[in-house]
């Protein structure tokens, strides 16, 4: 069974996409959906095991697709890593910021190390891997990026650190959309809400306590999934949105125009679109999910 995409199959096709942490949850699901919609795939990320599983996947699908395994927040492994994929690969056409993380922790708890990690992996790694692709490909090429970033709207408690990177980027995606327009390049940003993916599994058992209990608060009554993150980015990337740029689009529910002045009655009415073929829930997405 194909990847249930909404978009027409040879979108992107002849199209080189990076899609940075792609070896699991959201960025592993757009790899395959823009794969199937015809481009050839490179994913990056720290696991060459992961990479390799969805190169894999890939392949089996009918697809193409290349691994590079190299650490974001280090400048001269982003500048090899780029060098070398144009090289082998090609001129990359669109590029997903995809990679990133966190950890629940308060303000308060948080150390110097923990909080330059977090905002390494969000904010600076971006940025580094942005950079190399229009210097090394996109000044020539043109092209368009996608930046993922967070639902941090009306603050992030418990994620101040990601908060604050996650802002940082939404402004040098502004910034980059008119540094950048005259190359041709487009650059967005995709705000995903809380999406059951399988990033919600590295945090530990009371945080995970915390999640189960947000999807009847929020005006959906569910979670998003990996799939409605991934047609925002294809949309963003597609020729449909060639006068878009500077802008991110909010996935997230409608959480942050949620007020004290209004309860949302329970209900089933917006269901979930889910296209990726090989999902591949943990037990606790799949409890999540059945809450729906």
């Amino acid at each position: 069974m194909p990847y249930m995409s909404v978009f027409k199959d040879d979108l992107f096709k002849d199209q080189i996409v990076l899609v940075t942490g792609g070896g699991s949850g959201i960025g592993r699901c757009i790899a395959h959906e823009l794969s199937a919609l015809g481009a050839q795939i490179i994913i990056s990320g720290r696991s060459q095991d992961k990479l390799d599983k969805v190169v894999s996947e890939i392949t089996e699908d009918g697809g193409i697709a290349h691994s590079y395994s190299f650490d974001i927040r280090n400048e001269d492994a982003v500048k090899n890593a780029v060098s070398q994929m144009i090289l082998e690969v090609g001129p990359v056409s669109h590029l997903v910021n995809n990679a990133g993380g966190q950890f629940a922790a308060r303000l308060e708890d948080i150390s110097v190390n923990g909080w330059e990690a977090v905002v390494k992996n969000n904010l600076t790694g971006g940025f580094l891997v942005a950079r190399e692709i229009l210097k090394q490909s996109m000044k020539e090429t043109g092209g368009s990026i996608v930046n993922i970033v967070a639902d941090f709207w009306n603050s992030m408690p418990n994620m101040g650190h990601s908060g604050a990177a996650r802002a940082g980027m939404v402004n040098f995606t502004k910034t980059a959309a008119l540094e950048w327009a005259h190359y041709g390049v487009r650059v967005n940003a995709v705000a995903p809400g809380i999406i059951a993916s399988s990033g919600l599994d590295t945090y530990d058992d009371a945080h995970k306590k915390t999640i189960l209990s947000r999807a009847q608060k929020m005006p959906t009554k569910r979670l998003g999934t990996e799939s409605e993150i991934s047609a925002a980015v294809a949309f963003l990337l597609c020729p449909a949105a060639s006068f878009i740029s500077g802008e991110t689009l909010r996935v997230d529910g409608a959480v942050p125009n949620s007020t004290i002045n209004y309860e949302v009655p329970d209900h089933n009415r917006l269901p979930a679109y889910e296209g990726f073929h090989r999902i591949d829930d943990s037990d606790f997405i799949k409890k999540l999910k059945q809450q729906a």
